[in-house]
């Protein structure tokens, strides 16, 4: 058994990164098709990927789903999970970051760092993924590794170690130099067919790679102990040194190392395989995993004969049954085990065990620490349970699921086919956990939120390509809050009720104000000043349980309260009819009656939108985002094209594509992001929250 952990050295568990259409699903197919997994390659625009195997991803060109697949590369396992690149689903990209150890980063090497580049690596960070830079595309016009670079540092602040110059500019581009190991690797065909070549750096190149070889030594010396000693001794660094500081500075990240290439024309791709077996870290590298059981922290290493723990990160649910992808983080599971959900409290046996390619399935007898797989079998285990050895508990915490932003009410059109229609939104929200559906209490219509409009659109079109019902769909909502812009202090409540047998009391004293100075701030902030034990310890937390019960409706429209702050500055009690259920009655009643007498903003949530077009739209693209109360926050030139940044009310934006389109004929491009809440204007401030109609599309 022990040779397994050393056979997890050999493996790799990394992610695909960026901006939608940088170029990770072409880069995916083409590592496929380097290792040998293919043997063609697939084309986005072709509808022929392997990763990209949904059919509404095909008839998109975009990745929807985050899809897992497995190759080998110079005896290293690699097991790869392409992520969607479009904001509507970046709650894919979450589940998947909090399962991986390592991740790479794609960019455009002529846009540099797009807003959902900056989002997911953000993500990352939050998780402390390592990860290595790939700038695609060096063969279109306006291409510019060192312009990408740029905007890497600027942008994200990373310390980018540049390994690779690239050979040739725009369509002449045929290979780089590898400045590690100074030597050039090329095709020598346009078509991109074969594998590159290892050849002497070219002679007009030479004293650029020279140049560059130096620059690199000088700032990995600055982050790297080991790589500063040696420098100051040889004034120069060996490339067995400067290869194993790179793998350092990668894994702490202190550093980023960053490749170039063109996926398209399969330039740069085994470099990049090779970087990431040399510096992306292998399960054994990343810390132990970390969990709870009654209270107390566990740590789980990476051991295939430690007690078995996994975390399930995606649900794949079908008619013809579930599979439940999961990461093993230690120990070792096989075909017809029982594991337990400590989640859920119950014990589920494991059918089958499968490796994932994409939509294909390799059986598996067993699974290790260190694994990606699928389990089949599963009915109870959602997105982010953990699964675990019955005899050792542990709790793994769960990703971070988005909160949705955006509303619409969906109905059968045929009164038959409700049931069918609630079967699929129950199907949906098991395998998405961003997507939320409830019953709206006023009109009593099904609700679906998602994170975006495509995001529901997605979800909708799914119902009807797996077989569901014919769905009408009213105009997508936005998710208003709501704030206090003033404050009020010294509100007294008193909870009495006296209904015969033990009655209740309770008594307090509440100052509620703004958590910050502007109106758009999110979060909910208790405190307690009282003093000489008028309202003791246990009465005070049952106080903040009733304040944020208070919080679930505001006194504007019934939308939930955010961004203040609520101080407990007296009180008292009674010596038999205090209670924690009086005292959590009070806080709910008292915060309520206090938020009626504090001047109250309603906030709409906002998007960052990144409008790319044509120098001679710019006028009419400026005036229209005008007039959806955009704010312009900056504008520069690109490659011949004005880039455009705003923040926009998210409500302005629906069918904003449609509109951008017909302005510059076609030629405009627009991203979103979102940014937080901003207040809302006046007149929609005062205007009752409308009902949601239902409308046929």
């Amino acid at each position: 058994m022990r040779t397994h952990v050393t056979d997890l050295a050999t493996v790799r568990n990394l992610g695909i990164l960026a901006h939608v259409d940088a170029g990770k699903t072409t880069v995916t197919e083409r590592i496929l098709y380097a290792t040998g997994t293919t043997h063609k390659r697939g084309e986005v625009h072709d509808g022929t990927t392997v990763t990209d195997f949904d059919p509404q991803e095909r008839d998109r060109g975009i990745t929807i789903f985050a899809a897992a697949v497995s190759c080998a590369w110079a005896g290293h396992r690699i097991n790869l999970i392409d992520t969607p690149g479009h904001v509507d689903f970046a709650d894919e990209v979450e589940r998947s970051l909090r399962v991986l150890d390592g991740a790479v980063a794609v960019f455009d090497a002529v846009a540099g760092v797009e807003p959902q580049s900056e989002s997911v690596w953000r993500q990352a960070d939050r998780y402390g993924v390592p990860r290595i830079a790939f700038v695609n595309k060096l063969d279109r016009a306006g291409a510019d590794l060192d312009r990408a670079v740029d905007s890497i540092r600027e942008r994200l602040h990373p310390a980018p170690l540049v390994v690779q110059l690239p050979i040739g500019t725009e369509g002449d581009f045929t290979g780089v130099v590898d400045l590690v190991h100074m030597c050039a690797l090329v095709r020598d065909d346009d078509a991109g067919g074969g594998t590159a070549v290892q050849a002497p750096v070219p002679e007009a190149l030479r004293q650029e790679a020279l140049r560059r070889r130096r620059t690199l030594e000088e700032a990995v010396a600055e982050l790297h102990p080991a790589a500063l000693e040696e420098f100051c001794d040889r004034e120069t660094l060996s490339a067995a040194t400067l290869a194993a500081c790179l793998r350092d500075l990668t894994r702490t990240g202190d550093g980023v190392v960053v490749l170039c290439g063109s996926a398209y024309r399969d330039r740069g791709i085994e470099p990049l395989l090779d970087a990431v077996v040399a510096y992306l870290p292998s399960p054994l590298d990343v810390p132990a995993v970390r969990g709870v059981h009654e209270g107390a922290e566990q740590r789980r290493a990476a051991d295939p004969e430690a007690p078995f723990a996994a975390l399930a990160f995606k649900v794949n649910a079908s008619g013809t049954g579930r599979l439940t992808c999961v990461r093993v983080y230690s120990g070792t599971i096989g075909k017809g085990d029982t594991v337990w959900d400590p989640g859920t409290g119950r014990t589920e046996r494991v059918a089958r065990i499968v490796r994932l390619m994409a939509d294909r399935h390799v059986q598996l007898d067993r699974a290790v620490a260190g694994d990606i797989v699928a389990l089949a079998g599963l009915k109870g285990a959602r997105a982010g349970s953990t699964l675990c050895d019955p005899g050792a508990p542990l709790l793994l915490e769960r990703p971070v699921v988005a909160e949705p932003v955006v509303s619409v009410a969906v109905e059968a059109r045929r009164a038959t086919d409700s049931g069918r229609l609630a079967t699929a939104l129950a199907r949906l929200a098991e395998e998405d956990p961003s997507l939320v559906v409830r019953t709206d209490g006023e009109t009593g219509q099904t609700v679906l939120s998602g994170m975006g409009e495509l995001h529901l659109e997605v979800a909708v079109e799914k119902i009807r390509r797996d077989g569901g019902p014919e769905v009408s769909v009213g105009r997508p909502r936005v998710a208003h809050r709501e704030t206090v812009e003033r404050g009020v202090g010294g509100l007294v409540f008193r909870h009495v009720k006296q209904d015969g047998g033990a009655g209740q009391f309770a008594h307090v004293v509440l100052d509620v104000e703004p958590l910050t100075g502007e109106p758009g701030a999110t979060g909910f902030e208790f405190r307690s000043t009282v003093v000489g034990g008028r309202v003791p310890q246990e009465y005070v937390r049952a106080v903040e349980a009733g304040c944020r019960d208070a919080l679930s409706e505001g006194p504007l429209g019934g939308h939930p309260v955010t961004g203040l702050r609520v101080t407990l500055t007296d009180g008292s009690t009674h010596v038999k009819d205090s209670s924690d259920t009086a005292f959590r009655t009070a806080g709910r009643l008292g915060l309520r009656e206090a938020l009626r007498a504090c001047a109250m903003v309603l906030l709409e949530p906002v998007a960052e939108v990144t409008v790319t077009v044509p120098e001679d739209a710019v006028g009419g693209v400026l005036g229209d985002l005008a007039a959806r109360r955009g704010r312009i926050t900056g504008s520069e030139h690109r490659g011949g094209a004005a880039v455009l940044t705003a923040t926009v009310p998210l409500a302005e934006l629906f069918g904003y594509a449609t509109r951008l389109r017909s302005r510059t004929q076609g030629r405009g491009t627009f991203t979103t992001r979102p940014a937080g809440y901003a207040a809302a204007p006046q007149a929609q401030a005062q205007s009752p929250s409308p009902s949601h109609s239902v409308a046929a599309r």
